[in-house]
C-alpha cells in the first residue's frame, strides 16, 4: 500500500476513525434491516426504510455540501458524527426496551441517512486541505480500501454476533465507536472556509457570468448556494465527464440485482441462496480489498485521466465475461477483476474531483458526487431487474457490459481532457472569481 499520507498527523487522525466507523459502527447497516423484518415478517418494510435512508442521504449530501463551504469543515464533521452517534444511542434504547415500533425504526434510519450524507460531503471536502495534491490519489486508495473493507467485515461480524449478544449491543457497539470517531475528529486542526481562488471570471454555458465570491454567497439562501455548486459543476467539461463515466459503470454495469437469478438459473443454486450466490457477491468485494492492498503499485503514477478511463473500459469487459461465462469459477474471477478495477476508477475519480475543484465550492461538488455514487447503483437496481425480467440475467448483464465500454469511449473522444489529464500538469482554470 502507498501509505505516504499516514504520516500527516490531520489525515492519519481522519483516517484512524474511518476505519473505527468502518467496523465498529457499521454493525447497524445489518442490525437495522434484521429488526425490521423480524418485527414485520415482510421484505417490503425493509424496502421502505432503504427507500427511507436513500432520500434522506441525498438531501443530508447536498445540504451538507453547502455547509461544508460555509463553516469549518472540523466543526461539521463533529456535528454530523456526533448526531449519528444519537442515532446509534437511539436505536440501542428503542432495542433494549423492546418497543417494537416500526414508525420509531424508519425515523432513526432517516436520522442515519442524514448524517451520512454530510459525513461523506465533509469528509471529501476536508481530505485535499490536510493532503497535499500529490498525495490524493494514495489518499483516496487509502480511504477506499477501508470502506471497502469495512462493508463486507462489519456486516460479517454483525451477522456472527446478532445470535450471540443481541441487537442492543450491537447498536451499543455503533455508538461507542462515533464517539470515539467524533473525538478524533475533533483534535483535527481548523478547517475553515476559506475565499474562492482568484481567476478571469469565465462565461457559463448559458452564456451568463458565472461567480460565487464568498461576500455574495453568504447573502444567498442555502438553494442559491447549492445551485451555483451545479452551475459549477457544469461549467467543467472535466467535472461532467467525471460524472457521466461514474453514472455509466454504475447504472449500465451494475448488475447486482441479478444475481439471485444468475446463481440459481445459470450456476443450478439452491433457491433461495446459498455457495453460488454467496461466491457472486463476495468475488466484487474481494477483488477490490486485494488491488487496495498494493494500491503503492498505481497511486504514484501521474496520468489519472487514462487511468480511470480505462478502468472503467475493462470493467465494462469484465461485466460482459460475467454476462458470458459458462461456469460459476470464470464468473468469480470476472467480478474479482472488475473489483480491482473499480477500486482504481473510485481512487482516481475522487482525486481528480478534488483537485480540480476550487475551495470554496468543494463541499457542494462533493455533495453532488456523493448524489451520484449513491444513487447510480439504485437506478442500476431497477434498469438491471427490467431488463433481466424482459431478455433474461445473462443477456442484460452482457448488454449492460457493452453499453458501458460504448458510453464510456464516446465521453472519451467527447471530452479528450479527460483521457490526457495529467496529475503533474496545473488544474485547468477555475471558474471562479472571488
Amino acid at each position: 500500500m502507498d501509505r505516504r499520507p499516514l504520516a500527516i498527523p490531520a489525515y492519519r487522525r481522519l483516517w484512524i476513525a474511518s476505519v473505527i466507523a468502518a467496523v465498529g459502527g457499521s454493525f447497524s447497516a445489518l442490525a437495522v434491516p434484521t429488526q425490521l423484518f423480524t418485527l414485520t415478517g415482510s421484505s417490503a418494510a425493509v424496502g421502505v426504510s432503504a427507500v427511507v435512508s436513500l432520500v434522506a442521504l441525498v438531501v443530508s449530501a447536498l445540504c451538507g455540501g453547502v455547509l461544508a463551504d460555509a463553516m469549518d469543515r472540523r466543526w461539521l464533521l463533529v456535528a454530523a458524527n456526533g448526531a449519528l452517534a444519537l442515532t446509534y444511542a437511539g436505536l440501542w434504547v428503542q432495542a433494549a426496551l423492546d418497543l417494537r415500533s416500526v414508525l420509531v425504526l424508519l425515523a432513526l434510519v432517516a436520522c442515519q441517512g442524514l448524517s451520512y450524507g454530510a459525513i461523506m460531503a465533509a469528509m471529501g471536502a476536508a481530505v485535499p486541505r490536510v493532503v497535499p495534491a500529490d498525495l490524493l490519489a494514495a489518499a483516496n486508495g487509502l480511504s477506499s480500501l477501508v470502506r471497502y473493507s469495512g462493508s463486507v467485515v462489519g456486516p460479517l461480524l454483525a451477522g456472527a454476533l446478532i445470535p450471540v449478544v443481541g441487537l442492543d449491543t450491537l447498536y451499543l457497539s455503533d455508538t461507542l465507536a462515533l464517539l470515539v470517531v467524533a473525538w478524533s475528529v475533533f483534535r483535527l486542526p481548523p478547517l475553515p472556509p476559506q475565499p474562492p481562488a482568484p481567476a478571469p471570471t469565465p462565461v457559463s454555458p448559458v452564456g451568463r457570468p458565472f461567480s460565487v465570491g464568498r461576500s455574495v454567497a453568504a447573502r444567498r439562501s442555502m438553494l442559491g448556494q447549492l445551485l451555483d455548486g451545479f452551475r459549477y459543476l457544469f461549467s467543467r467539461r472535466l467535472l461532467v465527464a467525471l460524472i457521466g463515466v461514474d453514472l455509466a459503470a454504475m447504472v449500465f454495469g451494475a448488475p447486482w440485482a441479478l444475481y439471485p437469478e444468475l446463481a440459481q438459473r445459470e450456476f443450478e443454486g439452491p433457491v433461495g441462496g446459498g455457495l453460488q450466490l454467496g461466491v457472486l457477491y463476495a468475488s466484487y468485494p474481494a477483488g477490490v480489498f486485494a488491488v487496495g492492498l498494493v494500491s503503492g503499485v498505481f497511486t504514484r503514477a501521474r496520468r489519472h485521466g487514462a487511468l480511470m478511463a480505462s478502468a472503467a473500459l475493462v470493467w465494462g469487459a469484465t461485466v460482459v465475461l460475467l454476462g458470458l461465462a459458462p461456469q460459476l469459477w470464470l464468473a468469480a474471477a470476472a467480478l474479482l477483476a472488475g473489483g480491482g478495477v473499480n477500486f482504481v476508477l473510485s481512487t482516481f475519480r475522487r482525486s481528480i474531483s478534488q483537485a480540480n475543484t476550487d475551495d470554496a465550492l468543494r463541499g457542494r461538488i462533493e455533495g453532488s458526487m456523493t448524489v451520484v455514487t449513491v444513487g447510480g447503483p439504485q437506478i442500476a437496481n431497477v434498469v438491471h431487474g427490467v431488463a433481466g425480467a424482459a431478455w433474461g440475467a445473462r443477456w442484460a448483464i452482457s448488454v449492460g457490459g457493452v453499453l458501458t465500454i460504448l458510453a464510456v469511449a464516446g465521453i472519451i473522444r467527447a471530452v479528450p481532457h479527460l483521457w490526457e489529464y495529467d496529475a503533474s500538469q496545473p488544474a485547468e482554470p477555475r471558474p471562479c472569481s472571488g
